[in-house]
């Protein structure tokens, strides 16, 4: 992997077919069709927009007119946030949702009943905030304080 977050196709084809019997096409279709659009292919390399775990180079635009973000999560964890803030936890960024809509699905991931938190980009921005656009679906910051989170209504 590069410092971009980059590996050869090729390369992660043939190591994942000798372990899963995939094929590159498959990989192709999977980052091609995905809704969440998590990964991308550019010159024959492909890597992971979001969700890294370890320190990687990207480049994201800076989104500068969003008024309001959602997280979708746990009615546990929720509760914590409401405290003390959204924060990466064991990623890189903190994942934000455009839509309520878009919130819940990723909620309903770890949550039969996700609670939706609604973050106040604008004040947020105000302050010092910076947040940026991985894709259509997925906002990025470094951390949330608690004032700018409230429950969606």
């Amino acid at each position: 992997m590069d410092k971009h977050g980059f590996v050869d196709i090729d390369e992660l084809a043939e190591k994942i077919q000798a372990r899963f019997n995939i094929k590159k096409q498959l990989i192709q279709d999977i980052t091609e069709k995905s809704e969440r659009q998590r990964f991308e292919i550019i010159e024959n390399r492909i890597r992971a927009l979001y969700g890294h775990t370890i320190p990687i180079s990207l480049e994201f635009n800076e989104d500068k007119v969003s008024k309001v973000y959602y997280h979708g999560t746990t009615p546990e964890a929720a509760s914590q946030i409401l405290q003390v803030g959204l924060k990466p936890m064991k990623r890189n960024w903190v994942h934000l949702s455009p839509t309520i809509e878009i919130a819940e699905e990723v909620g309903s991931r770890r949550s039969r009943h996700p609670v939706i938190l609604e973050i106040n980009a604008e004040s947020a921005r105000k302050n010092g905030l910076i947040f940026y656009e991985a894709t259509s679906k997925v906002y990025l910051c470094q951390h949330v304080a608690p004032e700018y989170i409230k429950l969606a209504c």
